[in-house]
């Protein structure tokens, strides 16, 4: 009873910080623009089974893809052993969804061989971060406290599973030394437990909770530190997916205001349909993070930080400055930053500091080719090249401020009608002296 009780209060305690957590976030949400509706739900659960759950994009890289892989299944089915422990902590039971019978023993023998599976994937990718010099976990955005933060989010997935193989070890071993039933199939548990044969099954037993407790803690730990952490996406990327934009990567959004303009100039009798008044003031493109989107946000929470957008961006492979990966990454900071000013003030706070210039430079925008191989790349369908035209718009539609050769450009399509400096009666001189037989 006492263990239930101790239990019940750490699990309140976990969901009562988890809840003011989200509550923070979601307030951060209500900052931002809202911009398309989700529908076509068909057409999202089925790129969210093949994207995030299939893992096809992360197979692009096939061996360090596979074992990536291998922990985000391992994952998937070991969060029902650990929904186990949650009953058993509140109802002092044992291995209480031992009543699924051969669903069961299928779910318990997965998770064992899972459990060894991730354990040895999180070895590789700790040993490629602090052994070996990946060039794509590098760059002007990987601040030193960011790899900390996933040396110490990886050592807690490690620890989760040796917990967890302990635990699964001891417990079969004590039920075999007192000829109790064993619920469950344990095919790696199994081959270890003879290891432990010399000890008594009160011995045993105290073992099998050190590591009940130690694994139930780490998850509620765990859970409580990913949302500021870059493993947030453990939470984050199965959503994100499913919320990712449908159109083709090539078309940019249209900019609704702009639009309205355009109609208002071809139809002059729709002004009088909505008063101006009634129209609010927005501002062209994205200047801070109260300008973005929501899903723009979304993206920046969701992100994995694995560097695969930039290892394969045009512009950033030629040293400019440009890294698709810190863009977006700086959404999420700076919204840190100015997120709970806004919240206490309204969105009119201001720190004297902008999303632009202060995190992204006009350099960095410049040198975007929106050829989207960053946004093809992502694992979790981030959009990167959206984020930066809307903060081109702001510049050039705001500010008027663009590189020279752009605005060669547009002083063209205003005089003469094309990005070309060539006069609109010129436009045909190319064809006057062909000869063009006409039947």
């Amino acid at each position: 009873m006492i263990k239930q009780i101790i239990f019940a209060a750490l699990l309140l305690l976990t969901l009562g910080v988890f809840a003011f957590t989200v509550n923070r976030i979601l307030s951060f949400f209500r900052l931002t623009r809202r911009t398309f509706p989700v529908r076509e739900l068909g057409k999202r659960f089925s790129v969210m089974l093949d994207v995030a759950f299939g893992q096809t994009k992360i197979f692009r890289r096939p061996v360090i893809g596979f074992l990536h892989a291998l922990v985000f299944w391992g994952f998937c089915v070991i969060l029902i052993g650990s929904i186990e422990m949650v009953i058993d902590g509140l109802g002092g039971s044992e291995r209480a969804l031992s009543v699924l019978g051969i669903v069961y023993k299928i779910i318990s023998a997965s998770g064992d061989i899972f459990a060894l599976l991730v354990a040895i994937s999180i070895v590789v990718f700790m040993s490629r971060r602090l052994f070996f010099h990946i060039r794509r976990f590098e760059g002007v955005e990987m601040k030193p406290s960011t790899h900390v933060d996933a040396n110490i989010a990886l050592t807690m997935i490690l620890l989760l599973m040796l917990s967890l193989l302990g635990m699964n070890t001891f417990y079969y071993e004590r039920q075999m030394m007192t000829g109790e039933l064993i619920r469950g199939t344990f095919p790696v548990s199994g081959l270890i437990a003879p290891l432990f044969s010399s000890l008594s099954p009160a011995t045993l037993n105290t073992l099998h909770e050190i590591c009940w407790w130690t694994h139930i803690l780490l998850i509620f730990v765990f859970a409580n530190m990913l949302p500021y952490s870059k493993h947030f996406h453990v939470f984050m990327s199965v959503p994100n997916v499913f919320l990712s934009r449908l159109d083709p990567l090539g078309k940019l959004p249209k900019m609704d205001n702009i639009t309205r303009e355009v109609k208002l100039m071809l139809n002059p009798e729709t002004a009088y349909a909505a008063p101006a008044s009634d129209i609010p003031v927005e501002r062209f493109g994205v200047k801070d993070v109260e300008d973005v989107s929501w899903k723009n946000y979304f993206d920046s929470l969701s992100c994995t930080q694995c560097g695969r957008c930039t290892s394969v961006c045009p512009a950033n492979i030629t040293g400019k400055l440009l890294s698709p990966r810190k863009v977006i990454m700086d959404v999420r900071a700076r919204m840190k930053e100015k997120g709970p000013g806004m919240v206490k003030s309204g969105r009119d706070f201001t720190d004297n500091k902008s999303l632009l210039r202060d995190y992204i430079s006009e350099e960095e925008l410049w040198a975007c080719t929106t050829c989207n191989a960053c946004a093809m790349e992502c694992p979790i369908n981030i959009n990167h090249p959206t984020l930066i035209v809307d903060m081109r718009r702001y510049l050039v539609m705001e500010e008027a401020s663009a590189p020279g050769e752009i605005k060669t450009v547009f002083n063209n399509i205003e005089n003469n009608g094309a990005p070309w400096q060539f006069s609109p009666e010129d436009r045909l001189l190319w064809a006057k002296d062909l000869e063009i037989k006409v039947k």
